[in-house]
């Protein structure tokens, strides 16, 4: 039996594919390459919404289009191009132990993100 990769995009790879930046090609390949759905996190829906706004505020975009991104990445998670795999209390565990390693420069939800198992994480930065 020939096993499906799973694939997890972390939210660092999400927004360029919404939004051109330096690797949003690089992304939308990716994303046009593999099969669908793409894991993304339960905490992928606020971390994008805390980009949305940090946008705004920096007047980077307008309100119209934050919300035109906003509604566009909702219908993709509707259309299944995404599925939210929820964080358990493992995958906070797994984060505190790669933290309290020292070993890494991940942030908290990086750290929390990079926990998810059975995937390929697809990233614009290589984890560390």
């Amino acid at each position: 039996m020939n096993e499906v990769k799973k694939y997890y995009l972390d939210t660092s790879a999400l927004l360029p594919y919404y939004r051109e930046e330096k690797v949003s090609r690089r992304i939308q390949e990716l994303l046009s390459d593999i099969q669908p759905p793409v894991m993304i996190s339960s905490l992928t829906k606020v971390e994008f919404a805390s980009a949305l706004a940090r946008w705004v505020r920096m007047e980077e975009i307008t309100d119209v289009e934050a919300n035109l991104i906003g509604n566009t990445f909702n219908s993709d998670i509707k259309m299944g191009l995404f599925i939210r795999q929820p964080l358990s209390p493992a995958h906070f565990s797994q984060a505190e132990t790669w933290l309290l390693s020292r070993k890494t420069a991940l942030r908290t939800l990086d750290a929390l993100n990079r926990g998810i198992p059975g995937k390929t994480v697809i990233s614009p930065t290589p984890p560390t």
